[in-house]
C-alpha cells in the first residue's frame, strides 16, 4: 500500500526489497518498470552509493544499500506515526504500541497493560509479541513505542527502566515425583523428558549459557519437544508429558492454583532483569510511570497470594 504524501522513491525502494522484482513492483505501485528503475537510480545518485547488485538473477542489497533501507523503513514508520498521532489528537486519544516477548505475554505484563488501558481515559494500547531481537529492530524503526524485555539492554540510543527481577526455574506437574522436592539437581533433570522453548528464545539462551558455565551441554538432556508458545508448554507439563525450564513469572497463575510446581536448580542461579525499553525521544513519561506503578502493585499481590 502506498503511503500518500511520502517520497515515492522511498516507497519504491521498500517495495523492491519486499518483492525482489522490478516488474512486480511496477504492477503493485501502478508504475512503469522504467519509472521503478529511475526511482532506484535517483536514490543511488542522491546518496552516492550502489543500493542493489544482481546475484544469480536476484537483487541483493549492498552493505550501503542495507543502511539506506534501514533508514527508509524508519522514514515510512515515522510518516505513518505522524499521520496517526495527528488523527488521534483530533479524537482526544493517545495510541501506544508496546512490544513484549512470549515470556512477558504469559506473565503479569499483559494483564498490567490491559488494566492500564482500561483505567486510563483516552489511551489505546496495541500489544505485539515477538523475539527480543525483533523487538529491538522494531524499536529502532519506530514500529513500536515501548518494549518489555528480559535481560539488560546495551544500546546507547535507548533508555530503560527496571521493572522487575525474574529467574528461571524447573517447572513440573503437581503430580510429578519431583514436585515433592524443595529443589532439583541436574541429574534429576537428565532423567526427565524436556520440553523447551525454541533456540532463539531468551529463556533458552539463558539456560544454555548457565549450563555451559558448569560446563555441561544441552545435548546431555532428553529434549523431546521444542515449542514457541509458553501456554502450550505449561499445558503439556500439566499433563505429565515432560518438564521444562521457564521464567517463574510466566507460571504465576498455575503455581498459585497448584497446577504446576516451580523448583530451583542446584548450582544454577538463573536471574535476569525485566526492563521497559524506550527511545530517548519518547516523551510520554506518564505512560511509563503508570505502567510501572500498576505492574509493581500486581507483583506484590501475586507474591503474597
Amino acid at each position: 500500500m502506498v503511503v500518500i504524501g511520502m517520497d515515492a522513491k522511498i516507497e519504491t525502494l521498500l517495495a523492491v526489497v519486499e518483492k525482489n522484482n522490478f516488474t512486480r513492483v511496477a504492477e503493485s505501485l501502478h508504475l512503469t518498470q522504467p519509472a521503478v528503475s529511475h526511482h532506484i537510480r535517483s536514490l543511488e545518485q542522491e546518496f552516492g552509493v550502489r543500493i542493489f547488485v544482481r546475484s544469480k538473477g536476484n537483487l541483493k542489497l549492498t552493505p550501503e544499500g542495507e543502511t539506506v533501507v534501514q533508514y527508509a523503513k524508519r522514514i515510512k514508520a515515522l510518516y505513518g506515526k505522524v499521520k496517526q498521532e495527528l488523527s488521534d489528537k483530533k479524537k482526544h486519544m493517545e495510541r501506544i504500541t508496546i512490544g513484549i516477548t512470549h515470556t512477558s505475554e504469559s506473565s503479569i505484563v499483559a494483564e498490567t497493560l490491559a488494566k492500564y488501558g482500561r483505567d486510563t481515559p483516552g489511551i489505546m494500547i496495541t500489544i505485539l509479541t515477538s523475539t527480543i531481537n525483533n523487538l529491538y529492530a522494531m524499536m529502532e524503526n519506530y514500529n513500536i513505542d515501548l518494549a518489555i524485555v528480559e535481560g539488560r539492554v546495551n544500546n546507547p540510543e535507548m533508555n530503560s527502566i527496571l521493572l522487575d527481577t525474574d529467574y528461571l526455574v524447573c517447572v513440573v506437574s503437581a503430580n510429578s515425583p519431583l514436585a515433592k522436592k524443595s529443589m532439583v539437581t541436574l541429574n534429576d533433570i537428565k532423567k526427565e523428558n524436556m520440553i523447551l522453548r525454541l533456540p532463539n528464545s531468551g529463556t533458552r539462551n539463558l539456560f544454555i549459557s548457565h549450563l555451559e558455565s558448569i560446563p555441561m551441554s544441552i545435548d546431555e538432556l532428553k529434549v523431546i519437544l521444542e515449542v514457541d508458545n509458553i501456554a502450550t508448554i505449561k499445558d503439556l507439563i500439566r499433563k505429565d508429558i515432560g518438564i521444562s525450564i521457564l521464567a517463574r513469572s510466566a507460571c504465576l497463575d498455575e503455581l498459585n492454583a497448584g497446577r504446576l510446581v516451580a523448583l530451583p536448580i542446584e548450582n544454577l542461579s538463573m536471574i535476569r532483569e525485566v526492563n521497559v525499553l524506550y527511545r530517548k525521544d519518547f516523551t510520554h513519561t506518564d505512560v511509563l510511570q503508570g505502567i510501572t506503578k500498576i505492574y509493581r502493585e500486581m507483583a506484590k499481590l501475586y507474591s503474597t497470594s
